[in-house]
């Protein structure tokens, strides 16, 4: 074994190779995914993994059921639940509390059946109109909704992937896995605890960012809109819109350009520019004389200044020509029909750490970046320098007919003026019965959660509740890869007897002191964790460590289990615990140090209400 030839312990290389992996989540530089898959492979190289067993995780119980509960997350959007739901909630009125009782009790109950990640994505749109038509801060809505779709995961053995590992983990050990509701006499106690304190008191704790409500305000739109025309010796003249952006080597976004009173937009005009074309675009100062300098483009609304400067100054040679006004001083410009939508950049996007041109936004998707939005401000860089981060607000400009798709295709998710109809009437309550029949068996022992789930997933598929190639695009590439690598890491911190040694030291410690105190201990150190790793690693790293203290004092196991189940979807601290709470950062205008401030006394909450009734529904 290559520990032999290093002379360390393998318990020892384990604590070495997971010290470094969390120091790499927490870095954030690389991927998470890449990371585990790194300490894959470092832990195979070191002998801590046997080689044939390496890629054993891929087809782990616990990962093949987190897949088909995403692709049948996804069918719940198709299916019309989005309509549904958005319909009703829609109706709540002006009342703030009534808002967060309904946003989070909605996103709460969903989370339960689906992956809390989609439900957050089903009400997030609709709470952003909330606050834009009664004029409410969407800091208020957004961080209850996060924190919502968390609690509402704890309900059932599906709503979060900590819950799908832990049963699967007691299967092992065990032989024995926890049901679909056996996490529901203590997570549905938590949840309705957490959803009456975000709702009485929380709300309160979260900032209130001013001017978050509009679009307009949020990226000042139409302070940077122009109208330029094409004069008779311009050099834009004949050229297409692609080659007058490589003329420029500039991703400036022509959003529409009228031709004999008749307007078109940017993406769906495809000749060449002919003299007297007027282009609407998003320019700035700079972008404005970068524009008049390399291709002989003007403002409009400067043309006509200058030439009234002319006459007054040939009138009357003895006055000084009056100083241009900026052409952002203009009236407004209409925007009417240009089909301006804003999104969210999700922690799974391809958009990550690339540029507008690494993407080929246009040519590949038919998309125009307008403005980019990031903690609440608009971004003031030339658009082509942007390396998109996760939980960016982009204004983009497409067809309406394939925006839904190509927003999909690139990992984003729709915010605001969100005229798609996704949902199909027809097929709701199909999918409603798969699913339904999904549980069943489940409930009745007749089948597997992971070969129900995966079952149900096939037959949405058969059935075109979901296309199959939305399907693959549910399957959340980055969780897959990061549960398959880390499910043999986490086996070898249990084989080389590091989960023994970190349980002899807590028992150590806590052997004068009731077990319970040893448990609020491991609840605490498994959500401190779940806040800088993702919380499906807290889950996979704890369940040993859980099994070790439980033999060590000689108790039951499922205590101990269903401790690191609440605190490892507890990641109410960080926005990088989780990534609801990573989608609602942008939208919401929040900084990094907002989130504890409502997330620490919610913790606090949890820990409170799940200890003791952990205790009273699985005693030691």
């Amino acid at each position: 074994m290559a520990a032999d030839v290093i002379g360390l312990a393998p318990s020892t290389l384990v604590f070495i190779v997971l010290g470094l992996t969390l120091v790499a989540f927490i870095w954030g530089r690389f991927r998470y995914d890449l990371v585990a898959l790194a300490a894959l492979l470092g832990s195979v190289m070191l002998g801590l993994v046997p080689a044939e067993g390496a890629f054993a995780g891929f087809g782990h119980p616990a990962v093949i059921t987190v897949a088909a509960v995403l692709v049948l997350s996804r069918g719940f959007e198709r299916s019309g639940v989005v309509d549904v739901i958005s319909n009703q909630v829609l109706k709540v009125g002006e009342n703030l509390l009534l808002q967060l009782l309904v946003l989070v009790g909605t996103v709460t109950l969903l989370s339960g059946i689906m992956n809390n990640v989609g439900a957050l994505a089903l009400l997030l749109p609709v709470a952003m109109r909330l606050a834009r038509e009664h004029n409410t801060s969407p800091s208020l809505l957004l961080m209850p909704l996060a924190f919502g779709s968390l609690l509402g995961g704890l309900t059932t053995l599906i709503g979060t992937p900590p819950n799908i590992i832990i049963s699967s983990y007691r299967r092992e050990v065990t032989g024995e896995a926890f049901s679909m509701f056996s996490f529901s006499p203590v997570g549905v106690a938590v949840a309705l605890a957490g959803l009456a304190f975000i709702v009485l008191i929380g709300w309160r704790l979260t900032p209130k960012r001013s001017g978050q409500a509009s679009t307009d305000e949020m990226f000042d739109t139409a302070n940077y809109l122009v109208e330029l025309k094409v004069a008779e010796g311009s050099k834009a003249k004949g050229l297409t819109l692609q080659q007058l952006r490589d003329e420029l080597d500039e991703t400036i976004p022509v959003l529409a350009v009228v031709r004999d009173d008749e307007r078109r937009a940017g993406y769906d005009f495809h000749g060449a520019l002919e003299e007297g074309d007027i282009l609407l675009l998003e320019a700035g100062p700079d972008e404005l004389q970068m524009l008049e300098d390399k291709v002989g483009l003007s403002a409009i609304a400067e043309r006509e200044e200058d030439a009234e400067e002319e006459s007054d100054t040939s009138e009357h040679p003895d006055v000084e020509p009056a100083k241009k006004q900026p052409a952002k001083e203009a009236a407004p410009v209409d925007t009417e029909g240009l089909q301006l939508i804003e999104a969210v950049v999700r922690n799974d996007s391809m958009m990550i750490n690339r540029s507008v041109r690494q993407l080929r936004l246009n040519h590949q998707f038919g998309l125009h970046l307008v403005a980019v939005a990031r903690d609440g401000g608009r971004l003031k860089q030339r658009l082509r320098d942007i390396r998109f981060k996760n939980g960016d607000v982009l204004l983009l400009q497409g067809s309406e007919n394939e925006i839904s798709e190509n927003l999909a295709s690139l990992g984003c998710l729709p915010l605001a003026k969100r005229e798609l109809h996704l949902g199909q009437p027809r097929k709701l309550v199909i999918s409603i019965a798969i699913f339904a029949l999904a549980i069943m068996a489940m409930i009745f022992d007749l089948l597997p959660a992971a070969v129900a789930m995966s079952t149900a997933a096939l037959i949405s598929l058969l059935i075109g509740v979901l296309p199959l190639r939305e399907g693959y695009q549910a399957i959340d590439g980055p969780v897959i890869v990061l549960l398959a690598a880390m499910i043999p890491v986490g086996e070898a911190l249990e084989t080389s007897g590091g989960a023994d040694l970190v349980a002899n030291t807590l028992l150590r410690f806590g052997s004068d002191w009731p077990v319970v105190v040893t448990m609020i201990g491991l609840f605490l150190l498994s959500m401190l964790l779940s806040n800088v790793v993702n919380n499906a690693a807290a889950a996979l790293l704890m369940a040993p460590i859980a099994v070790s203290l439980a033999n060590g004092f000689d108790v039951s196991l499922d205590p101990f289990l269903m401790v690191v189940a609440i605190s490892a979807s507890c990641a109410f601290l960080t926005p990088i615990g989780h990534q609801s709470n990573t989608l609602v950062m942008g939208p919401g205008g929040y900084r990094f140090s907002d989130y504890w401030k409502l997330g620490l006394p919610l913790s606090v909450v949890v820990l409170a209400v799940s200890i003791p009734l952990i205790l009273l529904v699985w005693p030691l």
